[in-house]
């Protein structure tokens, strides 16, 4: 490792809102909502479906799902916590795998690729504002400056999927116009009912079935129920009162917080660990950085 790459804090650094927020453990119940929101766009989840046999349950590549989500994760960590160019690569390598596929409109025929802009964007919002949502509505202590900062960051990981930052939401009023301008888009076809039949069955080893139905399940209901009010009616399942919703999501996390960080970070990959290594104890992510 070069000294540059020694002491490079990356596309974010340590200062950041990204950095700190990543390293909650309520990021992963975040990336669950972010895949049920990602389902409700037809061409999107279309273009996952027809390129992957990861959620489908009639192929046996479902069960490469865990891998796909795996890599995601590992893809988020990178750019969050890694070097500048670690980072760069990353997002190299997501750019050209996007060149590559393309969907099929089954209604008109139409091929297109998944790397169309309005794609990429739809992607990428119902990500940002699932960390977001679910992040304060847990109670990691975000303000509102502090949650628009956090919105504009994320244009530098929208860059390195191939979007220009300057069409990207950069803080919270215009990500809530985002959506309301594409919400007409939304639908729960057929693909979207597959991701959800996952989200809520994943295959496991069948020795590990009842831990599924008690720990996973738990984790996809309060995903599912995190989503916006406009969600559950498209796909048909009633969810508790917001405000029931926001006090589970704060139970959740505050029973995840207490398991230590140091013994969270251990698994593998292992981003914010190295990072530290890299930077400095000084490095570690805590949400009461943001107050500085």
């Amino acid at each position: 490792m070069t000294d540059i790459q020694a002491g490079d804090p990356g596309l974010f650094g340590p200062s950041s809102v990204t950095w700190q927020m990543h390293g909650d453990p309520m990021m992963w119940v975040a990336g669950v909502r972010a895949l049920y929101l990602q389902a409700l766009h037809p061409r999107a989840v279309r273009g996952v479906m027809q390129n992957s046999t990861a959620f489908n349950r009639q192929k046996s590549g479902r069960n490469d799902a865990w891998g796909r989500l795996m890599r995601t994760a590992n893809f988020v960590g990178t750019i969050t916590y890694g070097t500048t160019e670690a980072a760069e690569r990353a997002g190299a390598r997501v750019r050209k795998i996007h060149t590559m596929l393309s969907a099929t409109d089954p209604d008109t025929g139409e091929r297109y690729g998944v790397d169309e802009p309005e794609l990429l964007l739809w992607v990428h919002c119902a990500e940002i504002d699932s960390y977001l949502q679910v992040a304060r509505r847990s109670g990691f202590p975000l303000t509102d400056a502090q949650a628009d900062r956090y919105i504009g960051e994320q244009r530098a990981g929208a860059r390195l999927v191939g979007l220009d930052p300057d069409v990207v939401p950069a803080n919270q009023e215009e990500m809530a116009a985002y959506f309301e301008k594409v919400r007409p888009e939304l639908a729960v076809g057929p693909e979207a009912r597959e991701v959800d039949d996952f989200l809520l069955r994943p295959p496991t080893h069948p020795l590990l079935v009842p831990a599924r139905e008690v720990l996973w399940r738990r984790v996809a209901r309060l995903a599912y129920a995190a989503l916006p009010p406009y969600a559950h009616e498209l796909y048909g399942r009633p969810a508790p009162k917001p405000d029931t919703v926001t006090l589970q999501l704060r139970a959740t996390g505050n029973l995840l917080r207490c398991i230590p960080a140091r013994l969270r970070w251990q698994l593998p990959p292992k981003h914010i660990l190295r990072a530290m290594s890299r930077l400095g104890p000084g490095s570690r992510p805590a949400p009461y950085k943001l107050g500085r």
